[in-house]
């Protein structure tokens, strides 16, 4: 048996069971079966893309090295594909940004994880779920490349349980979260707000505390206030449930809208993104450092339960990176 970036390659002949017990006992297991990292699957993964060995950067906590060839190695054994590196790799360099704080989300003791969406051609290309159950299983794409970041998180950055990950509890989340947004509604998507083009390909990371639903104040919500409003009372419940209100500073919020409620809320005269933000901010009383820091993302299938996914209270800042 060789190595791979110091981790197991497993011969082709080497039995399933084998192979996770070899996986396990190095300390590679997020719990799950992972798919056997044989040279053929690893080589394949990597093929194409130059530099496979250059540094990307130090991924805490242990500050493991951020390679091509190690990113693709998560992605084999969490069960990606070769064209899905790009995205996963993209993920990996960008939770590295100071601002996004990797290094408390991945040692606090609270429930933090990383979300991971995927915007734009690349998204569809790859069939990342960004409709019904778009957070739930069922969908190859969205568990795997979900899954293949927090491995990285894991095997590279070393938050291990008890040694780099000291959370009291932690959630699901931290298997794998991962999403589309969805290009057809009536607002702006993240990209463009982020300067990066209508439907452009790209990747945004965020650290949450969880998820949490949210139904509109009438039931569908026959108007845009009481389709917000709601929201606007659990982002200030989150606050005060994650200790953020003994902070002077706010950051952001995050919720992800499905297409119903956001064709609800533009049909009403000059309710455009700039006014949602704007209505939010002013009800919330310090919700959010700006109006423009509030993001609604359309993603999700038909009816009108929304999710709020409030960012960790420790401090964190989105990230959004082009493919």
């Amino acid at each position: 048996m060789s190595d791979w970036c110091g981790w197991p390659v497993v011969d082709d002949a080497t039995s399933w069971e084998n192979a996770q017990q070899i996986l396990t006992n190095a300390e590679l297991s997020d719990g799950l079966p992972l798919v056997p990292p044989t040279r053929r699957r690893l080589e394949a993964m990597g093929a194409g893309v130059s530099g496979r060995a250059e540094s990307h950067g130090m991924m805490p906590p242990m500050f493991g090295d951020i390679t091509p060839d190690a990113v693709a190695y998560q992605c084999v054994i969490a069960g990606c594909r070769p064209p899905e590196l790009p995205v996963v790799l993209a993920a990996a360099k960008a939770i590295l940004e100071p601002d996004f704080n990797l290094l408390g989300i991945a040692t606090t003791t609270g429930t933090a994880c990383v979300a991971l969406c995927v915007h734009g051609p690349i998204a569809r290309k790859l069939g990342i779920n960004a409709g019904t159950n778009c957070l739930g299983p069922g969908n190859r794409a969205n568990a795997s490349i979900g899954r293949a970041l927090q491995l990285c998180i894991r095997n590279i950055g070393g938050a291990r349980a008890e040694t780099g990950d000291m959370a009291t509890m932690g959630q699901p989340g931290k298997y794998t979260f991962c999403f589309a947004e969805r290009s057809d509604g009536p607002f702006p998507t993240l990209t463009a707000r982020r300067g990066l083009g209508a439907d452009a390909s790209a990747i945004t990371v965020m650290g949450i505390s969880g998820t949490a639903e949210v139904l509109p104040g009438d039931g569908e919500g026959a108007t845009p206030e009481a389709i917000l409003s709601p929201i606007v009372e659990g982002m200030r419940a989150g606050i005060v449930m994650s200790s953020v209100h003994r902070k002077n500073e706010r950051g952001e919020q995050v919720f992800l809208l499905p297409l119903e409620m956001a064709e609800k809320i533009a049909r009403h005269d000059g309710w455009d993104l700039l006014r949602v933000q704007r209505y939010m901010f002013d009800q919330g009383q310090g919700i959010a450092r700006s109006a423009d820091a509030i993001h609604p993302i359309l993603t999700g299938g038909a009816g009108y339960k929304m999710t709020y996914l409030p960012i960790w209270g420790g401090g964190s800042e989105t990230v959004t990176r082009a493919i």
